[in-house]
């Protein structure tokens, strides 16, 4: 399944939400997120209409498969992520790292707060990782311009 990735906006929040919520994340102000361009959104182009295509195929909504919510650190570069989910069904496909990937690339530097099940999705993204207590842990992965560029 190909996604593309790209910046939320306000008629996206009830697809948002019903996604957190079913993994039970609580990422904190969504509305106030989205409206400052902090949540990104992955979906398939099933069922999109191509403008530009010689017989346009039906004109449905954009299907909304995976979230991740970013609040932007205050004392340093790079952004905290809030909450990272896929649509149950679709999980396993690369949707979160394909996520994970595109907010570090507009980023530069994340970090994470997460619990021990979740710990081995960190570290295929190359998170360096500590704990916090015996079931959290917190991370933090960063890129150069010239790791993204080349």
């Amino acid at each position: 399944m190909r996604v593309h990735v790209r910046t939320a906006g306000p008629d996206d929040e009830l697809d948002i939400r019903r996604i957190i919520d079913a993994a039970m994340l609580d990422p904190g102000d969504v509305e106030a997120r989205i409206d400052n361009e902090d949540v990104l959104v992955a979906g398939d182009r099933r069922g999109v209409t191509d403008e530009f295509a010689e017989t346009p195929e039906t004109s449905e909504r954009e299907r909304i498969l995976g979230a991740i919510v970013l609040v932007p650190h205050t004392d340093e570069r790079g952004a905290h992520i809030s909450a990272v989910a896929v649509r149950n069904r679709h999980r396993n496909r690369g949707i979160g790292r394909e996520l994970v990937t595109r907010a570090l690339e507009r980023e530069r530097r994340l970090t994470a707060r997460f619990d021990a099940d979740v710990r081995p999705f960190y570290e295929a993204l190359e998170f360096a990782i500590e704990p916090v207590d015996d079931r959290r842990y917190r991370g933090v992965v960063a890129r150069s311009d010239a790791e993204i560029d080349g």
